[in-house]
C-alpha cells in the first residue's frame, strides 16, 4: 500500500491473480483517494474480506484456489460490502451469474481506468449512503403487502422478510417512492448510483429480473414491478 494513504482514504480490496494489474490499479486509484490492498488467491480474498474494513471489493473471476463466484458466495454469507467484478471473462452468462450472486457491478478488464473509477465511486457512494441511513427513523413505505423500512433497509412481503442485495434494495426503494409512475433505466441508475451510466449498460435489467424473482412477480402479469417497453419500469400502485 502506498505511503501516500491518508486517514481519509477509502479502503478497497482487490482480489486478482495478476500482481502487475493490481499494481497498475493501485497506482491509479491511490492518488484519487483510495487505499488499495491486493491479494492473489480466492481463499486469501475471502479471508481479507472478513476483516470488514473495506468499503469495496474488486474481484476477478479466474482465481487460483477458489474462483471468483465462490469467493462472492462466501463474502455474501457474511457481508454486504459492495463487490465490483473485474474480469477477462465477459460472456453474458458470467455477468448474469455474478450479478445474481450479489455483485454490485461487472466490468471487463478491457475497460478504461476512468470507467473503473466511475463504477467504484458509484458503489462506494451507495455503501456510504446505506451506512448513513442506518441511523435514520423507521418510517415505512407500504404498497399492498410490500413494506420497506428505509432506515433499517429491510423489506417484507406479507409475513416474509426478503433478502436483497444493496443495489436491489435501492432499486426497489426508488420504484416504491415513485409508485404509479414510470422510471426510465437512466433515472433508476442515477437514483441508485448517483451518476449516469452509459446508455448501453443493461445490467439494470439483470438486477430487476433478480428482484422480481424474489418478489414472486410474473413479468407477464406483474403485481409489483411492471416493464414499460422501451422506457423502463414502474411499481404498480396498490
Amino acid at each position: 500500500m502506498s505511503n501516500s494513504t491518508t486517514t481519509e482514504a477509502i479502503p478497497v480490496l482487490m482480489v486478482d491473480d495478476d500482481p502487475k494489474l493490481c499494481g497498475l490499479v493501485s497506482d491509479y486509484l491511490e492518488p484519487l483517494g483510495y487505499a488499495v490492498d491486493a491479494v492473489h488467491t480466492g481463499p486469501e480474498g475471502v479471508e481479507a474480506a472478513r476483516e470488514e474494513k473495506y468499503r469495496a471489493v474488486i474481484l476477478d473471476v479466474m482465481l487460483p484456489g477458489m474462483d471468483g463466484f465462490e469467493v462472492l458466495r462466501e463474502i455474501r454469507r457474511e457481508s454486504e460490502v459492495p463487490v465490483l467484478m473485474l474480469t477477462g471473462r465477459g460472456e453474458e452468462a458470467d455477468r448474469v451469474m455474478g450479478l445474481e450472486l450479489g455483485a454490485d457491478d461487472y466490468l471487463p478488464k478491457t475497460c478504461s481506468t476512468r470507467e473503473l473509477l466511475a463504477r467504484l465511486r458509484a458503489v462506494t457512494r451507495r455503501s456510504a449512503r446505506k451506512a448513513g441511513e442506518a441511523d435514520e427513523g423507521n418510517d415505512e413505505l407500504v404498497n399492498g403487502d410490500l413494506r420497506l423500512r428505509p432506515g433499517a433497509r429491510t423489506v417484507s412481503l406479507g409475513d416474509n422478510v426478503l433478502t436483497l442485495t444493496a443495489l436491489e434494495f435501492d432499486l426497489l426503494f426508488s420504484l416504491a417512492c415513485h409508485a404509479g409512475r414510470v422510471r426510465s433505466r437512466e433515472q433508476l441508475l442515477d437514483d441508485v448510483a448517483g451518476r449516469n451510466y452509459d446508455v448501453f449498460d443493461r445490467s439494470i435489467d439483470v438486477h430487476m429480473s433478480s428482484l422480481r424473482r424474489k418478489l414472486g412477480d410474473n413479468p407477464r402479469d406483474s403485481r409489483y414491478i411492471k416493464t414499460v417497453r422501451s422506457v423502463g419500469y414502474m411499481m404498480v400502485k396498490h
